[in-house]
């Protein structure tokens, strides 16, 4: 067996301590792992590979990658990695590209109407093939970066949960990076020469809203190096109690003399 690097070592550590965190994978589970031809979700493939391979509990991989039909998608390299790796997958090709094109104005950001589509994709065939957990690739810069979006552009303190069930309450969407950093994953592609499928859709548009996030929070790390972790602490560190959302607390019924259990049970975290 291959000896690992360091970097192995370091993100087998942070998947399994998310997966073990957060009840992700259990024994007889049926894992679909999202694999889009990027950094990320090759790096996921691969790690949850070795771990199924150690594992004491057993549960099954199964790779998907949808084919949205971009401009300049080639998945020969994909097909190949897939074959060595001996991984049970599909290639779906369901045509998005010419519908996002269609409905989205030039110069406007595609990934909401993107997104929406690609997950109604992959709901229909994970419940279509019995797949109980879906795993998507969000590692935690995504996680963090998604927070500072949601309270700067949308007024909305929210984020991307490591574990949740999808409002049809059939699928359950598991994310093992959330603990893992972009740059480790970064260096791990590298050094695996991941055969990496670009995505033209996304990557042709200046100016989206989380790239401007993603240079305010590395302009913060350079003097706090701290920063990045500390966002992602807060995501589980939520104090309820120092909030004004007034579906919590019934602040005109708030008096002197009341416990504070009387109008919200605890505080999270």
């Amino acid at each position: 067996m291959q000896k690992e690097s360091a970097v192995e070592k370091k993100l087998l550590h942070y998947i399994g301590k998310a997966i073990a965190d957060y009840n992700m994978i259990q024994h007889g589970d049926r894992v679909m792992v999202c694999l889009s031809g990027g950094k990320d979700s090759y790096t996921m493939m691969r790690i949850l590979r070795l771990l199924q391979l150690r594992a004491h509990a057993k549960f099954e991989l199964f790779a998907f990658t949808l084919d949205q039909a971009q401009p300049g998608w080639n998945d020969s390299g994909l097909r190949e990695w897939l074959h060595q790796s001996k991984v049970p997958h599909e290639i779906l090709n369901r045509d998005t590209y010419s519908i996002v094109k269609d409905k989205i104005p030039e110069g406007n950001t595609y990934c909401s109407l993107c997104s929406r589509l690609r997950r109604g994709i992959i709901y229909t065939y994970a419940e279509e093939n019995g797949f109980n957990k879906v795993a998507l690739g969000h590692h935690r810069d995504d996680l963090i970066r998604t927070l500072l979006m949601s309270i700067l552009y949308s007024g909305e303190i929210r984020s991307m949960p490591p574990k949740l069930l999808s409002d049809n309450k059939k699928h359950v969407v598991i994310r093992p990076l959330v603990y893992c950093q972009e740059k480790d994953i970064l260096t791990y592609s590298k050094e695996q020469n991941f055969p990496i499928i670009p995505c033209n859709l996304c990557g042709s548009q200046e100016n989206l809203m989380r790239n401007k996030v993603k240079t305010l929070i590395d302009d913060l790390a350079k003097d706090n190096p701290k920063v990045p972790s500390n966002i992602l602490h807060a995501l589980q560190s939520v104090k309820l109690s120092q909030l004004m959302d007034k579906k919590l607390w019934d602040f005109k019924n708030l008096e002197e003399g009341r416990e504070l259990g009387d109008l919200i049970s605890a505080d999270v975290g």
